[in-house]
């Protein structure tokens, strides 16, 4: 019992809670907004659009900032902050959708429609803030203050990654179907109360658990003195590369003193303080490139870049291959089981093979199973017609004043916009092109798109193991003074490729071309795992292939990961 009661109020059973907490709020808020919007906007995707765009191109120029804002200031503060920013930038949101909800009639008559438009804009602006500090609070919580707590027990730290990937992929499917009966029970407006009130609930309980951790590991106030660091370099304006930091201090000092430079340093300061954020955000880049990791991060982002997961796209696709919502809904169920089953063969293989050498297993493991991918393309049922123009159904209903159709889902909640002549009705059946629902259209093979997602669920165990290699490949080879950078710019990687793959499907929004989509991102996860394995043969050299355990000694010491003892 004494053993139990030590584990429920330990420091790494609180970072586990206060992550669940953290996520279920997310992965519900991300879930919601989106229906939101497009319930606000007349059943268009339009605002949807928008949101996704700002949020990508957001963490994509600020990923390096906020890195380095998480290095320069106490774990605690930037804990603290983050999760007050984040939870009160929902709960702003949430007030505002619950007032445009109740009042959108007389909205819409005030000043033109303008005062609907602010509302909107606000919206997208404060999310797009609360994800931003949802990035921050990522950083800081899952690549140092869980590295904090496991401390030089690697096989520790494994089983934690581990861990905060199951909770992932549990809320990442509970917490959009609580949402999602809640808003189809109640009503959008009752949804809004919820999550904003769930996101005041879970601010005040995450806090305390955060305020805990941090008292339970004392190492978590110990820190690189990277922030008194960067205050001497901002004042010591000095172009003379012999001036040490504090004699510049003094040199600022005396001039403000005398009266004749305090203006001229004044204008300096403010130079530096405007340039200091692209000085930032390049040399985040630069540091990123040198690191020894740096071939392992670039495969994880260049995953990114694909449609075959269970996004908006590849949902829609399978709408119109004539799967229904329930069939879709037991895949995804499938696909979280699989992606737990991905983090148990992560921490197995970790202690059988080694961290590098279970990157490269699960790379092969990923690889293999979407081979089915690409096969399915050239498989019957496959709608593949390269000679069909991406844009011809899209030009032509715009010439006719037609308005293009939507893919509906059985709940009438429209996921993804297809181009096409078929689109799917909400019994699940397909409409012929003239848009005629009496006529009865011809069945379509099932071989094609069961052979795609079987491919997707089975490489889902490959693809969070390795992302749990990588995971803990930065955790271990990255400096505790530049962990919040280097980590912010892995993530404006993933967005980068994130933010392609969905222009990828702009260029080529017909399901015709969908099976040229799948070739694509085939090759890409293809050009991931051999960046990776480049990073692994210049690891381990000759000793990558050799058939090893890890040593013990090795791993209680904290030494590198190539030290293994060969069986």
């Amino acid at each position: 019992l004494g053993s139990v009661v030590a584990y429920f109020t330990s420091a790494k059973f609180l970072l586990y809670l206060g992550h669940a907490l953290s996520t279920w709020g997310d992965r519900m808020w991300h879930f919601a907004v989106s229906v939101f919007l497009v319930e606000l906007y007349g059943n268009s995707l339009l605002l949807t659009a928008v949101y996704g765009l700002v949020v990508a191109g957001s963490v994509l120029l600020l990923g390096a900032i906020i890195g380095d804002w998480v290095d320069k200031n106490s774990r605690l503060k930037v804990a603290q902050t983050s999760l007050v920013v984040q939870n009160a930038s929902v709960i702003l949101c949430g007030i505002i959708l619950m007032i445009v909800f109740l009042f959108k009639t007389q909205l819409l008559t005030l000043y033109h429609g303008w005062l609907l438009t602010v509302c909107y804009i606000l919206v997208i602006t404060i999310a797009n803030i609360a994800n931003l500090a949802s990035t921050a609070t990522a950083i800081t919580i899952q690549r140092d203050w869980i590295v904090v707590v496991a401390g030089e027990d690697r096989s520790k730290l494994a089983d934690m990654n581990a861990t905060i990937r199951r909770i992932d992929q549990l809320t990442n499917i509970l917490a959009p179907m609580a949402v999602g009966q809640i808003m189809t029970f109640g009503s959008p407006m009752i949804g809004c109360g919820f999550i904003s009130g769930w996101n005041l609930m879970s601010m005040c309980v995450e806090y305390l658990l955060l305020w805990k951790v941090y008292q339970k590991t004392p190492t978590l106030a110990l820190k690189s003195a990277k922030v008194e660091e960067s205050e001497l370099k901002q004042l010591n304006v000095k172009k003379e590369s012999d001036v040490k930091p504090a004699e510049g201090v003094q040199l600022i000092v005396e001039k403000d003193v005398t009266g004749f430079e305090p203006q001229q340093e004044k204008e300096v300061s403010c130079t530096a303080r405007i340039a200091e954020p692209f000085i930032t955000f390049r040399d985040g880049w630069v540091a990123y490139y040198n690191q020894p990791v740096f071939l392992a991060g670039m495969g994880l982002a260049f995953l990114y870049m694909t449609v075959l997961g269970f996004d908006c796209i590849t949902t829609g696709y399978a709408y119109t291959q004539g799967l229904s919502g329930s069939v879709l809904s037991l895949l995804m169920g499938a696909s979280a089981v699989t992606g737990i089953m991905g983090t148990v063969a992560f921490t197995w293989l970790r202690r059988k093979c080694g961290l590098v050498r279970t990157g490269l297993i699960s790379g092969v493991a990923q690889f293999a199973c979407l081979v089915l991918c690409a096969i399915s393309v050239f498989m019957p049922g496959s709608p593949l017609d390269l000679t069909v123009s991406p844009f011809a159904d899209i030009s032509a209903r715009l010439f006719e004043g037609e308005p293009l159709p939507t893919i509906a889902s059985p709940e009438d909640k429209p996921e993804m916009v297809f181009a096409t002549g078929m689109p799917t009705l909400l019994n699940g059946s397909t409409a012929p092109a003239n848009g005629d629902p009496e006529m009865s259209p011809e069945p379509v093979p099932l071989i094609s798109v069961s052979l795609l997602f079987a491919g997707v669920i089975a490489a889902r165990v490959g693809l969070w193991s390795f992302d749990l290699t990588v995971t803990q490949l930065l955790q271990e080879n990255v400096v505790e003074s530049e962990r919040g950078i280097i980590n912010g710019v892995q993530n404006s990687m993933n967005y980068l490729l994130d933010l392609l793959h969905f222009i990828m499907v702009i260029l080529a929004p017909n399901p015709e071309a969908f099976g040229l989509l799948v070739l694509i991102s085939v090759s890409f996860v293809a050009m991931g795992h051999i960046m990776y394995f480049r990073y692994a043969q210049k690891s381990l050299g000759k000793q990558l292939f050799v058939c090893c355990t890890p040593d013990p000694k090795a791993v209680s010491e904290g030494s590198p990961p190539g030290n293994t003892s060969t069986v």
